[in-house]
């Protein structure tokens, strides 16, 4: 077999208190060297060499053993700010290369942990249960508002996994089901556009493994990348480039998006349709999906306006609401126009008349003119009065800032629930009874409804690097299961397994081998409810 190997050195390995031993080295076979370390905690099973990592750089041989390099983050509540923060316990200093440079960092961790039962353990930097047969890394035993509670926790092993993007922008990105490509390699897919925002499927079983070597490959680096809040870039076939991260705004051909949308052109026109009245003769909000024209519309019916005589293109759906008066793309209201005149067909002479002021604008106020009409009833691009630019400015202020959304999406399948219970369909009864709550990385996570158990988590919300990949291609994420002890019992755990808080907090899996990191977990707006807490798990 050929050796997996990332790391010529490891930090620390010369240090005499290393991570503990995850396994002893077995070899497979006859012509395994004895020196190296099988490691099994993925099916590649890299065999390494001593002071070398594994394929992932997750696993080291030192001396002979198996060691597992990365932190396990612990949740840490802190009841006088109302906040908490993780605190990895074990695993690589802060200085390593590659660290986060922003993170605050601490004395060594003396053991203050113990004082408080507000600790939850995370499945960042557990490990796995990989080949299937062992029990979670961590089986926890806590107690909560007198409740005796277990938490069982794990890294997973995702092939069944994507993330789900949502950009805000009215921009024209790609059209329904274009592919996604990340350095020329389809990645995923634009999916159906949704209120002010459009929606990206990246990732999945068949970029993982049903392509080339080098598609799974870069779909994992991909995911990887993505799910650790960094920025990565995209091009859709027959649309847009993007640069996508996290939590910040997305770049469209190279521009950063400012806002997110009010609402369609209908709904803008019903919004502002008062604070219009009297100032504007007509106002035409221009969107890709409903363009509004105020007179027409019911809102400019209730207020009793005179009709303009307006006449639109496009194909009318109810008065003053018209769908397809533009091609999508990038200009006006996520339309492909520069020129909002060319929406016009023209103006009833019978109806409209000279000095008729119109104001058009798009559906975040970033784009806006004022024009007035002629003697022969063409308009005339004028200055903006004062009462009507505060309007489009009031637009804008109602606009959310456009921001990229990426939310994980996995199947836990059988690997996760072998490592809870011998029998896996009890697992997934209690959590559709809500007897389980299910979190990843600490961070709270939707199931879905159906059969399995299918969770959907926003990356913002768990610690930072909560993801990595093995070569199978597959992605490794977080995943904990609390839940009251007595129903662990009752649906067939690993009971011989439960370790108290305190003893995990003592011993853990792995002696820590560097200070640990402090980060402040995220509060309001985040909010993220603690793990543990009464609602709902404790009723």
């Amino acid at each position: 077999m050929t050796e997996h190997t990332k790391t010529d050195g490891l930090p620390g390995m010369d240090a005499p208190d290393l991570p503990q031993v995850l396994e002893r080295a077995r070899p497979r076979n006859e012509r395994m060297n004895a020196a190296k370390v099988e490691c099994n905690a993925c099916p590649v099973l890299c065999q390494i060499s001593e002071g070398r990592a594994g394929a992932c750089d997750r696993y080291a041989n030192q001396a002979g053993v198996l060691v597992r390099l990365d932190p396990v983050v612990l949740l840490r509540k802190t009841l006088e700010a109302g906040e908490a923060t993780l605190v990895p316990f074990a695993g690589r200093a802060p200085a390593v290369e590659g660290a986060d440079a922003d993170v605050a960092t601490e004395p060594a961790w003396n053991g203050d942990l113990l004082l408080s039962e507000e600790v939850f353990v995370t499945g960042v930097g557990s490990s796995t249960t990989y080949p299937d047969y062992k029990p979670a890394p961590f089986i926890v035993g806590s107690k909560t508002d007198g409740v005796d509670m277990v938490t069982v926790v794990t890294e997973g092993i995702f092939s069944y996994c994507s993330f789900k993007v949502k950009i805000d922008t009215d921009r024209f990105l790609g059209s329904e089901q274009a592919n996604v490509r990340c350095k020329g390699e389809v990645v995923g897919h634009v999916t159906t556009a949704e209120y002010g925002s459009q929606m990206l499927s990246l990732g999945g079983v068949h970029h993982l493994t049903g392509g080339t070597k080098k598609e799974g490959r870069i779909t994992a680096e991909m995911m990887q990348a993505l799910g650790n809040k960094q920025a990565v870039e995209f091009t859709i076939d027959g649309g847009s480039q993007l640069v996508i991260q996290a939590g910040c705004a997305p770049i469209v051909n190279g521009v950063a998006e400012q806002r997110m949308r009010v609402g369609c052109g209908s709904a803008a026109i019903g919004i502002f349709a008062r604070q219009f009245f009297g100032h504007a003769d007509e106002v035409v909000v221009v969107d890709d999906h409903i363009t509004g024209v105020l007179t027409e519309h019911q809102a400019g019916r209730c207020l009793d306006m005179k009709p303009s005589g307006i006449q639109m293109r496009g194909r009318k759906s109810t008065p003053g609401r018209y769908f397809q008066v533009a091609n999508p793309g990038t200009g006006w209201g996520g339309t492909d126009i520069a020129d909002p005149l060319s929406i016009i067909e023209g103006w009833d002479e019978s109806v409209a008349w000279p000095g008729l002021r119109l104001l058009m604008t798009s559906t975040t106020g970033e784009h806006a003119s004022w024009y007035v009409l002629d003697e022969q009833l063409h308009p005339v691009e004028a200055e903006m009065p004062a009462e009507v630019r505060r309007i489009v400015d009031r637009i804008g202020e109602n606009c959310e800032p456009s921001l990229a959304s990426v939310l994980f999406l996995g199947g836990a399948g059988g690997s996760l629930r072998a490592g809870v219970t011998e029998n896996p369909v009890l697992l997934t009864r209690s959590i559709k009874n809500a007897l389980v709550n299910v979190t990843c990385g600490g961070a709270p996570a939707y199931v879905w409804p159906g059969g399995g158990i299918t969770v959907m988590a926003d990356v913002l919300r768990m610690p930072d690097n909560s993801f990595g990949t093995v070569p199978t291609p597959a992605i490794v994420a977080p995943i904990e299961f609390s839940m009251r002890r007595a129903d662990y019992e009752a649906l067939g755990g690993h009971t011989e397994q439960v370790r108290s808080l305190r003893d995990v907090l003592e011993r853990g899996a792995w002696h820590n081998d560097g200070a640990p990191q402090a980060r402040v977990w995220q509060t309001l707006p985040a909010a993220n409810p603690w793990p543990l807490g009464r609602p709902p798990l404790l009723g």
